[in-house]
C-alpha cells in the first residue's frame, strides 16, 4: 500500500479538523466515536503521522491497516496502539452494507497530558506501542466489555465538568486500560503458541494412525485437504475451549 504523501497531525485539534470533528473538549486528550471520522483521499488510501498516542477499538472497518511494515484486516473486537511519530496507513474498501458500518471508539492522548505523572514513563514499558508487535489485538466478547467499560468511564469523566481531579482520574483509567491490554496480549500469545503445539500433535496423530492403518493400501494416503479439514475442526474446537475459560475468568474479576 504504497502511498506518496505522509499527513502529519501535530495536535488532537488538528485531528478533529481535518477529520471534520467538533472541536476537543481538552486539547490534550479526546475520546472520539470512530462511526464520525471521515477519511478524505481521492483514492480511499491515507497515511500519516501523529504527535500522540493512539488507542483504537473499532469494529466492521471495510479496509486494511498499516503500521509500520505489518498490515491487518479488520475484525470485530480489534484494537490497535499507535506511539507519537509513528507511520500508518489505512486503505479503506467500500461496504454497501448498512448493518456493516464502522463503529469503535479512538483515545488520543498527548504526550503532554502525562507530564509529570508515573504513566509518562512507564508508558514506554507496554510493547504493543512498537513497530516490532506483529499484531492488533483480538478481544473476546468478554475482553471487550471490561475494555470498553475503562472507555465509558473515561468518556464520562471527559464529558463532565473539568477540575483539579479530571487528570488524575482519567490517567488512573489509562493505565487500567493499558494493564488489562496487555494481559489480553499475553492470552492471545498463549493460545497461539499452545493451540501451534496442539495443531503439530494432531497431525502426528493422524499420520501416524494412516500409516498404521491396515488398510493403507485400499484407502490411499488422505489428500492435503482432507488433513487441513480435520486440522482445522481441532482447533476450532481447542480455540472456543481457551476463550471460554479466559472469558469466565474475565467475568470473575469484573
Amino acid at each position: 500500500m504504497a502511498n506518496k504523501q505522509i499527513q502529519r497531525i501535530k495536535s488532537i485539534s488538528d485531528f478533529h479538523r481535518v477529520r471534520r470533528l467538533h472541536p476537543p473538549r481538552h486539547p490534550l486528550i479526546s475520546l472520539v466515536d470512530y462511526s464520525q471520522v471521515r477519511h478524505f483521499s481521492k483514492n480511499n488510501r491515507v497515511s500519516w503521522v501523529q504527535d500522540f498516542y493512539t488507542i483504537g477499538l473499532k469494529r466492521d472497518v471495510c479496509g486494511k491497516f498499516r503500521y509500520g511494515q505489518q498490515e491487518y484486516d479488520f475484525d470485530e473486537g480489534l484494537m490497535s496502539f499507535i506511539s507519537p511519530g509513528q507511520v500508518f496507513s489505512i486503505e479503506l474498501l467500500k461496504n454497501d452494507d448498512p448493518a456493516q458500518q464502522p463503529s469503535g471508539w479512538l483515545l488520543l492522548i498527548h504526550p503532554d497530558f502525562l507530564w509529570d505523572t508515573s504513566l509518562a514513563s512507564s508508558i514506554k514499558k507496554y510493547e504493543f506501542f512498537s513497530y516490532a508487535v506483529n499484531e492488533s489485538l483480538f478481544l473476546s466478547e468478554k475482553e471487550e466489555t471490561v475494555i470498553t467499560g475503562i472507555l465509558k468511564n473515561i468518556r464520562e469523566e471527559y464529558f463532565a465538568n473539568i477540575d483539579k481531579y479530571t487528570q488524575e482520574i482519567i490517567i488512573s483509567q489509562i493505565e487500567l486500560l493499558l494493564n488489562y491490554a496487555e494481559r489480553f496480549y499475553n492470552r492471545q500469545f498463549i493460545t497461539r503458541k499452545i493451540t501451534s503445539h496442539k495443531t503439530l500433535d494432531r497431525l502426528e496423530k493422524l499420520l501416524t494412525d494412516c500409516f498404521n492403518d491396515d488398510d493403507l493400501f485400499r484407502k490411499g494416503l488422505p489428500t492435503v485437504q482432507e488433513i487441513a479439514d480435520e486440522l482445522e475442526e481441532k482447533v476450532e474446537q481447542f480455540t472456543l475451549e481457551i476463550e471460554e475459560d479466559n472469558d469466565s475468568s474475565v467475568h470473575k474479576e469484573i
